[in-house]
């Protein structure tokens, strides 16, 4: 009787266990041993799993069905257990079949599984660290954001090659730092002096600190508010009878640009300190060389005659007064009489 409650204990768990692990629809078969195919069907999606999250290094083949397929899931899962290391002798022994079929067998084979699935996807989710630091290069690092893709950008820069995967970083900032100094002789005096070119003190650096968190606010309330006329100028567009059928294919190509406008600016101090002296110089926004990166298609197209939208108060004209005829009242008095009256003498 109360071996009968621990089996009953232990498939209780182990079905806890699938449920976690999102395996719905199996803990019925939790509780069979090798020779029903669902039990087999079951260990063998916990094993490719394994085997994807690198657990385990050779994918296992699915024996849920077939002849012989008992005997061959038994030769497969002893290779298993012996790759993770199973402390469970009883399954790793000799005799692996005999030892499946023994009642609670199968519940630990599957606690076991799930155990090194939890443990498989917790090492999964944690970074994994290195002594030392290296930069990934993925193949959408050119198009994205962030440091590797600012690398990117130096190292084109200066013409130097793409680095590998796996690059350590002090190797790469060694290189940088040597094309650099081979390149500041050639550049003119002075090319290079910083715009922010007084030191900075401790009261001075709280004070940059107050000053970049209030052009941060302010900046943000602006880009709120532009989103906002934005959001209300798209939405506008959806009221046209010829969004009703183009409406789908405008969303496909609004809401991605939409979702990269955020409210927060990403000016910090590291701007202001990276800024050189040549970014303080003003240049006319009708210059050639301004309008060479603002010039486009649309500004060539005229504009004709539009309908006068008003605003302009002073430009108008003050209503004249309309004449009525006038009418008797009831007292046989002319109506425009009765607001008469005698003037006073001032004395």
């Amino acid at each position: 009787m109360e071996g009968a409650e621990a089996e009953a204990r232990e498939g209780a768990a182990v079905a806890r266990d699938l449920l976690t692990l999102g395996y719905e629809g199996f803990p019925e078969a939790a509780s069979r041993g090798t020779s029903c195919p669902a039990f087999r069907a079951l260990c063998a999606r916990l094993a490719a799993e394994l085997v994807t999250l690198g657990a385990l290094e050779q994918r296992q083949e699915d024996a849920s069905g077939g002849p012989g397929a008992e005997a061959a899931f038994v030769r497969r899962l002893a290779g298993v257990l012996r790759e993770l290391h199973c402390p469970d002798r009883a399954l790793c022994g000799g005799d692996g079949e005999t030892a499946l079929r023994e009642p609670g067998a199968g519940l630990r084979l599957l606690r076991f599984l799930c155990s090194e699935l939890q443990a498989a996807r917790l090492l999964r989710l944690r970074p994994q660290r290195d002594s030392r630091p290296v930069l990934a290069f993925g193949e959408g690092t050119e198009e994205g954001a962030g440091p590797a893709h600012e690398l990117v950008l130096t190292l084109r820069a200066l013409g130097l090659p793409r680095p590998v995967r796996g690059t350590p970083a002090s190797q790469l900032l060694q290189e940088l730092h040597a094309k650099i100094s081979e390149l500041l002789p050639s550049l003119p005096p002075g090319f290079m002096r910083p715009l922010l070119h007084h030191p900075l003190d401790a009261p001075r650096w709280e004070a940059l600190e107050s000053l970049s968190q209030s052009l941060t606010e302010q900046y943000r309330c602006r880009r709120c508010l532009l989103l906002k006329r934005l959001d209300l100028t798209t939405s506008a567009f959806h009221w046209s009878e010829r969004a009703e059928a183009q409406g789908e294919a405008m969303k496909a190509v609004l809401i991605p640009i939409r979702e990269v406008l955020t409210p927060e600016s990403d000016v910090s101090i590291a701007h202001v300190l990276a800024a050189r002296a040549d970014l303080s110089r003003l240049v006319p926004a009708t210059s050639a060389a301004a309008r060479r990166g603002t010039c486009c298609a649309v500004n060539k197209v005229l504009m004709g005659d539009v309908p006068d939208r008003g605003g302009r108060p002073n430009e108008l004209e003050a209503p004249m007064p309309s004449w009525q005829s006038r009418r008797e009242d009831r007292g046989g008095r002319r109506a425009g009489r009765q607001g008469w009256g005698r003037r006073k003498k001032k004395k």
